[in-house]
């Protein structure tokens, strides 16, 4: 990493809008692309390590087109800030796929709830409630989920996910170590622990949302990819500026298997939101001495937030595909 005094780092930190900057090449070594990134004035002085960083660094990766981005709600991550994103030419064979760039909470995202129950509904039940949902979705760090599943039944939520509706295809178990599927094994139905969540709002209605991952599968799946890509980068060659950037090309056996069991992996956090909502929906139940088709109980959105995909865009007129994380 190259340290320079405050004056000359601002040769290379350009302002270009209100609330965006762009970090030039040369500011890392080796960057492909320069660096965007966006934030308002009460966080630039906040942000500006992290980003000055990772953001460059990411932009060296080879195989990146257009930017290193970095979104305002960027922080410290693995490798890549969390809210640092980019986007590699699959076409190009020296392109990379980095665990960074998804980190270890595999599809970590948020499931947002309707009912048709207001405030003044709530309000005299609310601990009632807390204690229900507590008492259906364990929570904290190795929780064992009330949901029983058998090692069939984890294969076929790692392949399948919740089958067309939220699930990547390009899943595959094998590439799932075995301590991995261990952990995973008992956690269906468990919110984990740490910036996991799961809580009670009002808008007009009330919401219950929650934000979970697949926990115990994406910790040791990306440790062991770690280690591969580390191999790889040895045998081809491929320097980055931060170890935390290990990765492989997209097209190597390290590439594939890491992408074949992240999807996996997403999988299973797709399959594990879905149980917790089918937990919440007991909990509500028990509650209100209703059904949750009476509450309308009904899912409104569920967003992926750490998660690689394969994307399709028309770049200069024609499609290309890309690895985007």
């Amino acid at each position: 990493m190259v340290v320079r005094k405050y004056e000359d780092e601002c040769e290379y930190l350009e302002r270009i809008g209100s609330h965006s900057w762009r970090i030039k090449k040369g500011f890392q070594p080796n960057m492909k692309v320069e660096g965007v990134f966006y934030v308002n004035e009460k966080l630039e002085s906040l942000m500006f390590e992290e980003l000055k960083n990772a953001c460059p660094n990411v932009a060296a990766l080879p195989g990146i087109v257009g930017h290193s981005v970095g979104l305002p709600d960027v922080h410290s991550g693995y490798g890549f800030a969390i809210g640092n994103m980019a986007a590699f030419d699959v076409g190009n064979p020296e392109a990379v796929v980095s665990p960074g760039g998804v980190g270890f909470d595999i599809n970590c995202g948020v499931r947002l709830l309707r009912t048709n129950l207001t405030e003044k509904d709530v309000q005299p039940v609310k601990e009632r409630i807390t204690q229900a949902l507590f008492d259906h979705i364990p929570v904290g760090v190795g929780s064992k989920g009330i949901i029983p599943m058998g090692a069939k039944d984890l294969e076929e939520a790692l392949e399948m996910g919740n089958g067309l509706v939220s699930s990547m295809l390009s899943a595959d178990p094998n590439c799932v170590s075995t301590r991995a599927k261990r952990r995973g094994l008992p956690q269906l139905g468990t919110l984990g622990a740490g910036n996991h969540y799961a809580e009670i709002q009002v808008v007009d209605e009330i919401f219950d949302k929650f934000a979970a991952s697949s926990m115990g599968i994406d910790p040791a799946r990306t440790n062991n990819a770690l280690v591969q890509m580390e191999k790889a980068m040895k045998r081809d060659k491929i320097e980055v500026n931060d170890r935390q950037l290990a990765c492989a090309r997209i097209h190597s056996k390290e590439g594939q298997d890491y992408l074949k069991g992240m999807a996996a992996a997403a999988n299973f956090a797709w399959v594990n939101r879905s149980s917790m909502t089918f937990l919440t929906r007991q909990a509500f139940s028990k509650i209100f001495d209703s059904t949750p088709d009476d509450l309308d109980m009904h899912v409104i959105y569920d967003v992926s937030h750490n998660i690689a995909k394969m994307e399709e865009h028309m770049v200069d007129g024609k499609f290309k595909n890309f690895a985007c994380s």
